[in-house]
């Protein structure tokens, strides 16, 4: 079951992540928010002490690690 979120606005969004290079030479692994589900690149869950909060204006979510 691929993780989803819906928005104040009812739009859902399903969450990916994807490897990337960076220009000094590692390897990290982004996560991200998007309408439609890509194969071999969405997740099952959130990651273990991160959140998922929407932006003000848009309210598109993201991912951010939990406050204490």
């Amino acid at each position: 079951m691929v993780y989803q979120h819906t928005n104040s606005r009812g739009q859902t969004y399903y969450l990916h992540f994807k490897d990337v290079m960076l220009r000094s030479g590692h390897k990290q692994r982004i996560y991200y928010f998007a309408w439609k589900r890509r194969d071999g690149q969405t997740l099952d869950a959130l990651s273990a002490g991160f959140e998922v909060r929407e932006f003000r204006r848009s309210r598109r979510p993201y991912c951010r690690k939990k406050r204490s």
